[in-house]
């Protein structure tokens, strides 16, 4: 008996659940430009649902809503949250908001404002109360101008 070396299967019959050795990362594009990939890996900030309506804004029945916020008062989702990303071709960094819907595939639109209010402990209206005036405006201080147009620090 004449022992070899094991056979590799081909692509055609390899099974479905081999193990890949590099991971996908997830795969987010921009709104504005959808073959654009944008980046980000900023803190996420996951929404928040209070009322039943809200859940049945995502699909989920009005009897099986009740029984959910009765259960849970504050349900958080993990599957959507507001993230800020960075597109390379606006060149800008936008709030979006984030819908995940497998470990690779998102859906990604611009945050309206009206979102911010499903976050809890953030009000991007208002400031931080935290930081002193004097940090908040010289913080602020490289977009400021001098009268013959130079900026005031290069």
């Amino acid at each position: 008996m004449v022992v070899g070396p094991p056979k590799q299967p081909d692509a055609a019959t390899r099974p479905e659940h081999s193990r890949n050795r590099r991971p996908k990362r997830r795969e987010l594009f921009c709104p504005a430009h959808p073959e654009q990939r944008i980046e980000g890996n900023g803190q996420k900030y996951f929404l928040h649902l209070l009322s039943p309506e809200q859940l049945q804004q995502r699909g989920i029945s009005a009897k099986r809503a009740r029984l959910i916020i009765n259960a849970y008062p504050v349900l958080v989702l993990s599957n959507e949250w507001l993230e800020e990303l960075y597109c390379p071709q606006c060149g800008t960094l936008h709030w979006c908001h984030v819908t995940k819907h497998d470990r690779v595939l998102h859906t990604v639109r611009w945050a309206p404002r009206e979102l911010w209010e499903q976050v809890a402990h953030v009000d991007p209206v208002v400031a931080n109360p935290s930081v002193s005036q004097y940090t908040r405006r010289e913080a602020q201080r490289h977009r400021h101008k001098r009268a013959d147009g130079r900026r005031f620090y290069d």
